[in-house]
């Protein structure tokens, strides 16, 4: 009974995490369209949260034509995809 909780209680903080994260992403995308300078302090956050989980995505698209090709960064929507299907498996095992 107590393993169960722990787990469960486990499991949703992870859920939260991802949250946080695919906010983050989605926040990122959108100051991508303003000019606002590197040096802002929210800016630093919110690379510093998100860039580890960017760039090993943004690594492998370059390595493909397509990624080589394209002038659109996809990699936030492939790593929103990603969180929102762990995120889904996290809700199925609650």
């Amino acid at each position: 009974m107590e393993g169960d909780n722990l787990t469960i209680t486990a499991l949703k903080a992870l859920g939260l995490l991802f949250e946080i994260i695919q906010w983050s992403i989605v926040i990122r995308a959108i100051l991508s369209w303003f000019p606002i300078p590197k040096n802002n302090i929210f800016v630093k956050l919110i690379l510093q949260i998100t860039e580890p989980i960017l760039s090993p995505i943004r690594s492998l698209l370059e390595n493909t034509s397509f990624g080589r090709n394209s002038m659109i960064d996809f990699s936030p929507m492939i790593a929103l995809l990603i969180f929102w299907i762990m995120a889904s498996l996290i809700d199925i095992m609650i």
